[in-house]
């Protein structure tokens, strides 16, 4: 059982890392530059979001995997997570006054959804993960995905009015319940199968792998295959719209990635080195936020550039520096979570979340 929850919890140290990257270059580096290092960082984008929610909805589905729950455990479970979920839900929402793209607030919102069929045979959460991409389509055909959004700015105009934070949070957002629900569904699903069973991971490769290098050629020959512009824009999408090709190839590659740490934390999971990165998985909270806020004013600082939107209008810092700031970010992040596990079972910002709502 053990190798299992180290996998687990090395797969979150991995998506916070890639967290690090893409939010870091998101703020200080190029979207357009898809070569060299800069190419490199641009491959964490929305790949790194992706596994993280769907390691947020597998560890909902491992808290509740149990076959023999009273219907009194079973209400107590509800509110625990509807408390859990709450808490994320009002940290995000102040906290994008700092950080615009935050997802915490969605993270929330999926968590208060996903509650309501915790308990229903693992089936229906890839029912309804189909059903929430197919309400995003049909949303798609209906509100212009634009409808809100400043993409000089990367800012919501009207996020802070009833009507635009609806849009935001439920269609056209960083990470919308629709559809970013079905990573978190896809997580549950998974958080229920037998981990326990050494096959498990490698079918989960067998199928995943096969998905991920088809869409990553069809992805990377679109202008092969059709000369419809809007046809390649739908293929080709990166992160938003979050069309299904997207979604397709992010969710493939996001169970590829954890079937191979569940590998790596039966083979290596007792080791010191394995120990510390799973203390950092442990605390993907805390580290979310501290990257935000501590991990960008220094980023600011070293590169002598000032926090504001002219930011964005300004020449990218050189990706090599980006990198090598998140990988030297990332050792600090795991030596803190190490000495930190050391007297304490839980982050802080685990600790306080865990304390509203048990």
């Amino acid at each position: 059982m053990k190798f299992r929850v180290i996998g687990f919890d090395l797969a979150r140290a991995y998506a916070i890392f890639g967290m690090f990257i893409v939010n870091f270059n998101t703020v200080f580096g190029s979207h357009t530059n898809h070569y060299g290092i800069s190419g490199f960082l641009n491959m964490f984008n929305g790949n790194s979001s992706t596994l993280f929610v769907m390691l947020a909805g597998m560890g909902m589905s491992l808290m509740t995997n149990k076959q023999d729950y009273t219907k009194e455990e079973k209400k107590n479970i509800r509110r625990i997570i509807s408390k859990r979920s709450l808490f994320l839900f009002i940290m995000g929402v102040v906290f994008y006054n700092w950080w615009p793209a935050d997802i915490l607030h969605f993270y929330g919102g999926y968590m208060h959804i996903a509650v309501l069929i915790v308990f229903l045979p693992k089936k229906y959460y890839l029912y309804t993960a189909a059903g929430v991409i197919i309400l995003f389509h049909i949303l798609l055909t209906v509100i212009p995905y634009e409808t809100g959004w400043n993409f000089d700015t990367l800012m919501y105009n009207d996020f802070w009015t009833w009507n635009g934070f609806i849009r935001n949070t439920f269609y056209n957002g960083w990470n919308p319940i629709f559809p970013w629900l079905a990573y978190f569904l896809m997580g549950m699903y998974l958080g229920r199968l037998n981990w326990q069973n050494y096959t498990t991971p490698k079918y989960c490769l067998i199928i995943s792998l096969p998905v991920y290098i088809m869409t990553f050629f069809i992805q990377t020959f679109a202008t092969t295959i059709t000369k419809d512009k809007d046809f390649i824009f739908y293929l080709t999408a990166d992160y938003i719209p979050p069309f299904f090709p997207f979604m397709l190839s992010t969710a493939s590659f996001g169970i590829i990635l954890i079937s191979i740490f569940i590998y790596i934390g039966h083979t290596i999971g007792e080791s010191k080195v394995a120990m510390i990165v799973a203390s950092t998985g442990q605390m993907t909270l805390t580290h979310y936020i501290a990257h935000l806020v501590f991990g960008i004013i220094l980023l600011a600082l070293i590169t002598g550039k000032t926090l504001s939107y002219d930011l964005l209008k300004s020449a990218p810092t050189s990706p090599m520096v980006i990198l090598l700031f998140s990988i030297f970010y990332y050792l600090f992040s795991c030596l803190f979570s190490y000495l930190w596990a050391k007297k304490y079972e839980h982050g802080p910002l685990e600790m306080m979340m865990r304390k509203v709502s048990n």
